[in-house]
C-alpha cells in the first residue's frame, strides 16, 4: 500500500470544505462548541457506519455505482445547494428546539447517508488503498475506525475554529454565512465536475 498517498488522500478530503465540516462550523459560530457536539457525534457515527458499508460492500458498490452514482450526485449536490441557502438567509436567533432539530446527533448521522462526499472518500480509500491489499474482516474493520477518525476529526477542528472565531464571526456573520453557502455551493459542484 501506498502508505503516504493514502494519508495524504484521507487528511486532505477530511480537512477540506464539505456538509460536514461547514455545517459543524456555522452551528459551532452560532451556538458554540457544547451544543455542536452532538451533531459532530452524529457525523462521526454516520461516518462510520458509511466506512463500514463501503469497506464490506465494496465489489458490490463497484458493480452498481456507475448506475447510482449519477442519482445519488443529483441529490447530494442539490441537498448541498439547499443548506447552502438555509446558511444564506438564516435568521439571527433560533430557539432552543430549533437548535436540538437542525444540529442534532440524528442530523449528523443522517447528512452521511447522502453526503456524496463521505461516500466517495469511502469507495475511493477502500478501493484504491485497501482492499488490494487487506482482506481480513479485523483490518477491514481497523481501516474503516481509521478513516472514520480522521472524518471526524476534520470535523471537531472546523467546529474550534467556528467556536473560537465566535465574537468575530457574529460580528460579521452576514458575510460569514454568505462565504460558507458559497463554499457549499461550489461543493455541489465540485461533484459535478468530478463526475
Amino acid at each position: 500500500m501506498a502508505i503516504a498517498s493514502f494519508i495524504l488522500y484521507i487528511f486532505v478530503t477530511a480537512y477540506t470544505p464539505g456538509p460536514n465540516n461547514i455545517m459543524a462550523m456555522v452551528s459551532a459560530n452560532k451556538y458554540g462548541f457544547k451544543r455542536t457536539i452532538k451533531f459532530c457525534l452524529g457525523v462521526g457515527t454516520g461516518f462510520l457506519i458509511i466506512m463500514l458499508l463501503c469497506s464490506y460492500f465494496n465489489l458490490f458498490l463497484r458493480t452498481t455505482v456507475p448506475k447510482i452514482e449519477f442519482s445519488l450526485s443529483i441529490f447530494g449536490s442539490f441537498y448541498m445547494v439547499y443548506l447552502a441557502l438555509k446558511i444564506m438567509f438564516s435568521k439571527e436567533k433560533k430557539s432552543e428546539s430549533d437548535v436540538k432539530k437542525k444540529f442534532g446527533f440524528s442530523t449528523g448521522m443522517l447528512l452521511q447517508f447522502i453526503n456524496p462526499k463521505v461516500i466517495l472518500y469511502g469507495i475511493t480509500a477502500v478501493s484504491t488503498f485497501i482492499l488490494p491489499f487487506y482482506h481480513s474482516q479485523f483490518s477491514l474493520m481497523i481501516f474503516s475506525l481509521i478513516l472514520a477518525l480522521v472524518g471526524f476529526s476534520g470535523t471537531i477542528c472546523w467546529t474550534i475554529f467556528g467556536a473560537l472565531f465566535q465574537k468575530f464571526l457574529r460580528k460579521y456573520r452576514i458575510q460569514f454565512n454568505f462565504v460558507m453557502a458559497l463554499l457549499l455551493i461550489y461543493s455541489a459542484l465540485s461533484i459535478w465536475v468530478e463526475n
